[in-house]
């Protein structure tokens, strides 16, 4: 390798921001959706304006760690930033008319959460498929969590679950079995994150020696 060559790479490395810093959004995503559900379990009513700010977080964070992906796929930014505002914002903008119309006040605060989960749950996975693959386990978590909430006594789907996992009267352990979901997404994400800084650091390496 030429010394031109080995000096591009080594700024292309460089200009990324260090893998701890890269993954912190991500840390900060789980941490607070498990630290959420937990408060939910306790009382889901109580819970609905916490989701009300998280779910903007969850837009911004999905903007940003997305970013990456656009470039090392050859993807428009600017075309990449209409779609990721278009597809939040149609969530947002659907969750104004609930109130707007009134279907909020026609619900309970527990069965708006919940509608506010599965809408979050399925706009992370429409992200993860079209927009930034991180998403994906995001969304697959929040839906999980959603149907876990939705009827805390009948959790006997963690049984087969944790059957697969090796873990006893996994029924009796929902926040144990969430928090296992939790890290079992976030590695996932943590393996794509790992694998697009590598995509992003390669087209660098190319775009400098040409």
């Amino acid at each position: 390798m030429s010394k031109s060559a080995a000096s591009s790479e080594v700024k292309s490395k460089q200009s990324q921001s260090p893998l701890m810093v890269a993954i912190l959004p991500s840390v900060f995503l789980y941490i607070a959706a498990v630290i959420l559900v937990f408060f939910a379990r306790e009382d889901f009513a109580a819970t609905t304006q916490y989701w009300e700010f998280f779910i903007p977080v969850v837009a911004f964070i999905s903007i940003l760690s997305g970013w990456g992906q656009a470039y090392a796929f050859d993807r428009s930014r600017f075309f990449y930033l209409i779609k990721q505002l278009l597809h939040w914002g149609a969530l947002g903008g659907l969750l104004w008319l609930f109130y707007d119309h009134g279907i909020r006040d026609a619900l309970s605060a527990e069965q708006y959460n919940l509608v506010q989960l599965y809408l979050l749950g399925l706009a992370a996975l429409i992200a993860g498929l079209y927009l930034d693959t991180k998403m994906l386990f995001f969304g697959a978590f929040i839906a999980c969590c959603a149907y876990l909430l939705a009827d805390p006594a009948n959790s006997a789907v963690l049984t087969s679950v944790g059957d697969a996992f090796g873990i006893e009267n996994a029924q009796d352990k929902p926040m144990t079995m969430i928090i296992a979901a939790a890290l079992a997404a976030f590695v996932a994400n943590l393996f794509v994150l790992i694998a697009m800084r590598g995509a992003v650091m390669a087209k660098r390496g190319r775009t400098a020696r040409g």
